[in-house]
């Protein structure tokens, strides 16, 4: 079997969509050698062929007019072109008018179901595109029964035409410590035990109540158990992306109670999971929720908020209040961070419940889907 796969986001692996891509290719060549994969990327207004295992080169992309071209005219065509069997768009783009069975995935939707990421007439008018032609694709994919039941809500398909298929962590993320953890804490300046935010800073992650969380955690933990916040903080204070560390002053907490170490290395990302005596994950919305799956390969429990699809991927492995709870929160931290018997509890769930997640069982499953949009 043949599959074109649209390789827009293949030189964007920092990018949620771009890791999807990349893992399951990887997977797909490994775990199912009768898939034979052609990337197609963007080239101007026209298409070129990658194969999984070629070397990489530039990409040209941009963005507007010729991402919409690409997604709809080129890939297409594409698909024609190189005599594939199957097409598959790793993203919420399908065409409108598939030339081949078409399989999506659309890990969630936020554009429509959250006012804040609808963006102007543009952003809108591409969302209403995308919505539409969900109706021509063979199969939808989607992250978890949570984003499938947004989509049968929202979306004009048929339920048996949307599967669920669970994302994974990568191997590197595993409890083992690696030689050079203390290296990677010591270089971000991590006390011996903390507590771990590491993600975005948009409005949907609902940071502000992770901080508020540590106005009665900070009390009790104070400079020995910290919080520390990773990830690119925003370069200016926003109602979309509020700057956390003004909304630490103005919660008043002290400064030894939260630090924020700014951007972190991919690489860096499995020793500060390791490190960390909880991962906090407030976000109000997620498809799937990648950073606590990595933290729970770690062995690291997850104190979160029971929204969306987080409470399908932590299970029993953690803590879960309401998205305003900071006060549940703040005491399943402290329960964490002082109760040796109870984290270490809570350490083996989260490697048992990260366990039943597999990158091979994605590819797998993936297979089987083009399968059946042949059939």
């Amino acid at each position: 079997m043949r599959v074109a796969i649209n390789a827009w986001f293949w030189g964007h692996p920092t990018t949620g969509s771009g890791q999807y891509t990349r893992r399951l290719v990887e997977h797909l060549t490994a775990a199912t050698p009768e898939a034979e994969v052609a990337l197609v990327l963007s080239s101007g207004f026209g298409f070129s062929e990658l194969g999984p295992q070629d070397p990489p080169r530039p990409i040209s992309e941009g963005g507007g007019l010729k991402k919409v071209w690409f997604e709809q005219i080129a890939f297409p065509r594409a698909g024609r072109y190189l005599a594939a069997d199957v097409a598959h768009v790793p993203y919420w783009a399908p065409p409108l008018l598939p030339s081949i069975p078409t399989v999506v995935t659309i890990h969630d939707l936020i554009p429509l179901l959250l006012r804040e990421y609808r963006g102007g007439p543009l952003v809108r008018a591409y969302t209403a595109l995308v919505a539409a032609a969900a109706a021509s694709a063979a199969l939808i994919l989607t992250d978890s029964h949570s984003s499938r039941r947004d989509i049968l809500a929202h979306l004009d398909v048929e339920p048996e035409r949307v599967r669920v298929v669970y994302l994974a962590a990568e191997e590197r993320y595993r409890p083992t410590p690696a030689p050079d953890d203390e290296e990677v804490r010591a270089r971000y300046g991590l006390p011996d035990r903390y507590t771990l935010y590491l993600g975005g800073f948009d409005v949907r992650k609902n940071v502000a109540t992770g901080l508020r969380a540590y106005k009665w955690a900070g009390k009790v933990l104070g400079a020995d158990c910290p919080l520390v916040v990773a990830g690119r903080l925003p370069e200016r204070d926003t109602s979309f992306a509020p700057d956390p560390r003004l909304q630490a002053t103005s919660l008043g907490l002290e400064p030894d109670w939260v630090r924020f170490i700014g951007a972190v290395a991919e690489q860096d990302k499995p020793a500060l999971y390791r490190g960390a005596s909880v991962f906090l994950f407030p976000s109000r919305y997620e498809g799937f929720g990648l950073p606590p799956l990595e933290a729970m390969a770690c062995g690291t429990p997850v104190v979160g908020s029971d929204a969306a699809s987080i409470p399908e991927v932590v299970g029993n492995a953690g803590v879960l209040a309401s998205p305003d709870d900071a006060e549940g929160m703040a005491g399943a931290v402290i329960q964490l961070a002082q109760d040796p018997d109870f984290r270490a509890e809570m350490s083996s769930r989260a490697l048992a419940q990260a366990a039943r997640f597999s990158w091979a069982a994605c590819a797998q499953e993936t297979f089987a889907a083009y399968q059946a949009a042949l059939g």
